[in-house]
């Protein structure tokens, strides 16, 4: 699975699968699996759901549905089997050997869009970590490109090292590497940090689900010009720049970061502990929301749960409703500046366009409030002094 080289590229057919347990968030159009598929140049050509109590243990959607899959596969030409859940290695194997074509889940999915899509060395390395702990519990031969990293004495395998044992420890090797390069980037972003705390900058860090409008906020904010695109991960790697707020008279440090989605990997949110960091020690979040869509409530909760896992609950937020110029007439809201309960808490919420500017103004005027009950008048010097920063 790889993104097609440009937008005119084939795309490979594929089949969409999801599996109705009964739980509340299960997408039954399976939308957002087609965007993923999408993105990781895939053409979705079959979009099939089933309801079951549990899980089958050895085709996770027994044997019955597992036939269909391969009839529609061989009926509609497809090359690969997506699932919205996450499968075991076994039910993997077990669906491949059945179906006679490559079966994938959500988690490999998003990890082969954030293996393309990451541009800093940070970022790389986070993924590829992320990439070699999902496929360490799937010793089918899916990483042989590690051959080539071997060398020196004790690679080669000891007297009765099984195959399976001697790609146990290759991928072993690697994630311990990949840990010991992140760990000495995850101590110059520690370093940049303390030299912004030193200067009293206010930290701002936008935070929301995958393609709500953060980039697009991030560079009508900051007139930078961060990628920006309508499509899921535009951008992983965050990105720090100064706003400066003339009604509070200093600037303010404002960072980009990566989207989060429903069900995304734990191995994803362990490997870019170092920049959902930015989130944690942020001073002010902006919770960048997509307005015009109807399932936005569940991506708020879904992008809470994740702010949970960091430890960035207790960070105050500032709730934007993003792409008021998609909204009809009718969904339009009376007031652009109220309040939403969040957890029992009152939550200024605006509404803006970062497209059109619309709202814009406002939520200047609202981080500028923010940002000067935050800080003493004497640190205002500091505050302002120049600074830039991109991720490395």
């Amino acid at each position: 699975m790889s993104l097609p080289d440009s937008p005119d590229s084939p795309r490979a057919p594929a089949i969409l699968v999801g599996v109705d347990f009964g739980l509340p968030h299960f997408d039954g159009e399976l939308e957002e699996l087609g965007l993923l598929a999408q993105t990781a140049g895939l053409e979705p050509v079959v979009r099939l759901t089933c309801k079951r109590r549990a899980p089958d243990a050895a085709l996770f959607v027994g044997s019955g549905k597992a036939d269909e899959i391969r009839f529609l596969a061989e009926q509609h030409g497809a090359q690969e089997v997506l699932f919205d859940q996450a499968l075991s290695p076994a039910q993997q194997r077990n669906l491949e050997r059945h179906i006679g074509l490559p079966v994938n889940d959500r988690t490999l999915l998003i990890l082969e869009i954030f293996a393309q899509r990451a541009r800093s060395h940070e970022g790389k390395l986070q993924v590829e970590l992320a990439r070699l702990q999902y496929l360490s519990t799937r010793l089918v031969r899916r990483w042989s490109h590690l051959e080539r990293q071997r060398g020196g004495i004790g690679t080669r395998g000891g007297p009765g090292e099984t195959q399976i044992e001697l790609d146990r420890r290759m991928i072993g090797e690697a994630i311990k590497r990949t840990k010991e390069r992140l760990e000495k980037v995850k101590r110059q972003r520690h370093t940049q940090r303390r030299q912004r705390d030193r200067r009293d900058t206010f930290n701002i860090s936008l935070v929301g689900y995958t393609n709500a409008g953060k980039s697009t906020l991030f560079n009508a904010l900051v007139k930078a010009r961060a990628y920006a695109a309508d499509q899921l991960f535009a951008t992983l790697d965050t990105t720090t720049r100064q706003l400066y707020l003339g009604e509070a008279g200093r600037s303010v440090s404002l960072s980009d970061t990566v989207g989060f989605i429903r069900d995304l990997p734990h191995g994803l949110i362990d490997a870019f502990q170092a920049t959902l960091q930015e989130a944690a020690d942020a001073d002010l979040l902006l919770h960048v929301v997509d307005a015009a869509n109807p399932g936005h409530p569940e991506q708020m909760a879904e992008v809470r749960r994740v702010l949970g896992e960091i430890g960035a609950t207790h960070v105050p937020q500032i709730l934007v409703f993003n792409k008021l110029d998609a909204l009809d007439s009718e969904r339009r809201p009376r007031l652009l500046q109220d309040t939403l309960e969040l957890d029992g808490q009152q939550v200024p919420r605006l509404f803006v366009s970062a497209s059109s500017g619309e709202g814009l103004a406002a939520l200047r005027t609202q981080l500028a409030a923010t940002a000067k009950a935050a800080l003493p008048p004497e640190s205002a010097a500091a505050a302002s002094a120049p600074f830039d920063e991109a991720a490395p």
